[in-house]
């Protein structure tokens, strides 16, 4: 009964010289014989010449049992050896489709199928299709593409790699790596605020091997992948903790692609790693914004610029709206945003807006500093009336934004008395009822500026009234003479006050209280959602 299997096998005919003279049963115990009982079946039937077909399912741990058996030509003509390689080249390696799938069969048959290079074979018959399929279809995420997914990550990177030495262009990977990224990435819980862990520490080891693996096959060229795409792998980098420079190579890639980012691109999920409470990874999109900075506002037109400008508000009027953050990181970002991108401050002007209502137990000093980002100047009328009566502010905010109200509607009423404009209009000859309407607009203007100039004197009177109450209840908490000194204390500074304050009313249009130059300018702006 063991005839065929010795004549064919050079392993077992050695085990069995070695026992010839044993009268015992000889027990031959193979534990890792490649594919197990189900491929050694294969093999008995191989050897009693009992028909069975070799498939692509079957190919490979065929192939790997007859190196482990030493089923060669050596013993016996058209052995399993040759019969497996004439497949292989006549079947399996012409097919882009099978060699993967034998590729996949041989993740689980090392380290025998890299001996009888059965791998190496696979993936370079791979990287040739490819090759061959890229020239032939512009499509590049086609079925071939689809199938790739099924590798191991290190057999997905030797055939990436294959496949750009045989000439396949760096660009066109992106496509590949993003279908294998979706795959392999799936399940990660990383775009819910707040995301929390939930995840073996394996499989968690797994996928942070898969993903830096990903990031270092990225094209080097700019625009290849989308930012949609990379903030979703940096936004996994994060969560699973990978390496700072897998991190900050992300970081890069997407600051020189920030135009292509949307708001919800960058509101990436803090995962409280480092004890931080915001819902958002602010300081992260703040490094991306630094990156862009960096690479691209040398040589910038004012129009590039506003595109970062509007996306960057709209981010700083997102997380204005979290109670956690706090002051300093929040005007460390709006102070980022570069000047150039503010055409108005109105966006800036909601987001501090937002902020204050947001947190409303900060102090005076903060409300100024913050505040004092904002350019009055640049804000339009709509924001400045709103400004006027917005008890949020400071006082001296509301006091500029009348400022600069009335110095703008003293330049319009100038422009229209000046010779030069006055012969334009005689030139023109503007129709009757057009005149009506500049004269008429040009009175609402001084009735709302006059409106929010009597807005503002209720303010500063409320502000009084609180002065006299606090100093009322001071007076009477105290003794008589504790009392005298008390009133002396808060009397006095009030008075100067109201002495400022008179005379910033008499002089609004013709002093600059503020001691700001002309055309002088602060940082940033931010904006999202609209508060009243």
């Amino acid at each position: 009964m063991q005839f065929p299997l010795v004549s064919k096998c050079g392993f077992i005919k050695k085990l069995a010289s070695e026992t010839s003279n044993d009268s015992k049963v000889t027990v031959i115990k193979t534990p890792d014989f490649p594919g197990g009982a189900e491929t050694f079946e294969l093999v008995i039937k191989f050897c009693y010449d009992i028909s069975f077909e070799i498939t692509t399912e079957n190919i490979a741990m065929l192939r790997c049992a007859a190196e482990y058996l030493e089923m060669t030509e050596e013993h016996s003509v058209e052995n399993l050896v040759e019969t497996t390689e004439v497949y292989l080249h006549e079947v399996i390696l012409k097919s882009l489709s099978k060699s993967v799938k034998v590729l996949q069969q041989s993740q689980d048959l090392l380290p025998i199928a890299e001996r009888v290079r059965l791998v190496d074979r696979c993936i370079d018959s791979i990287a040739y299709a490819a090759c061959q399929e890229s020239q032939r279809n512009e499509n590049i995420v086609d079925w071939w593409a689809e199938d790739m997914t099924v590798l191991r990550i290190d057999m997905f990177r030797r055939v990436l790699i294959a496949m750009t030495a045989r000439g396949f262009k760096q660009y066109a990977l992106g496509p590949v790596l993003m279908l294998y990224a979706q795959k392999a990435l799936r399940g990660l819980e990383i775009f819910g605020k707040r995301a929390t862990k939930k995840m073996e520490a394996e499989q968690e080891h797994e996928k942070r091997l898969i993903l830096e693996t990903i990031v270092s096959l990225l094209p080097r060229e700019r625009n290849t992948m989308s930012f949609s795409f990379l903030s979703m792998l940096l936004r996994a980098a994060i969560y699973l903790e990978t390496t700072v420079a897998c991190m900050l190579d992300l970081e890069k890639r997407m600051g020189l692609q920030l135009r292509q980012a949307s708001l919800d691109d960058l509101l990436i999920p803090s995962y409280s790693l480092n004890g931080d409470n915001t819902m958002f990874d602010v300081d992260t999109v703040q490094r991306i914004l630094m990156n862009y900075l960096e690479f691209e506002v040398e040589g910038s037109s004012t129009a590039f610029a506003s595109d970062i400008g509007e996306l960057m508000e709209s981010y700083l009027a997102e997380i204005a709206s979290d109670r956690n953050i706090n002051l300093a990181k929040f005007i460390g970002f709006a102070e980022c945003i570069p000047k150039q991108s503010r055409i108005t401050e109105d966006g800036l002007y909601q987001a501090i807006d937002i902020y204050l209502k947001t947190h409303p137990n900060i102090s005076e000093m903060e409300k100024k500093k913050v505040c004092s980002l904002i350019d009055c100047q640049k804000l339009s009328r709509e924001k400045c009336a709103h400004a006027a009566q917005n008890d949020r502010l400071p006082v001296q905010t509301m006091v500029q934004v009348l400022y600069y109200e009335q110095q703008h509607l003293r330049e319009i009423l100038s422009e229209s008395d000046s010779p030069a404009v006055a012969a334009t209009a005689r030139d023109t000859l503007p129709p009757p009822d057009e005149l009506s309407s500049y004269n008429n607009e040009l009175s609402k203007l001084n009735r709302e500026n006059q409106d929010l100039k009597l807005e503002l004197i209720k303010v500063k009177m409320k502000f009084k009234e609180l002065e006299k109450e606090k100093a009322f209840e001071v007076l009477t908490s105290g003794s008589d003479c504790s009392s005298s000194v008390s009133t002396a204390s808060v009397v006095k500074p009030r008075l100067q006050r109201k002495s400022f304050i008179s005379s910033i009313s008499r002089k609004l249009g013709k002093l600059n209280p503020f001691g700001l130059k002309q055309g002088q300018t602060k940082p940033p702006k931010g904006r999202r959602h609209s508060i009243s």
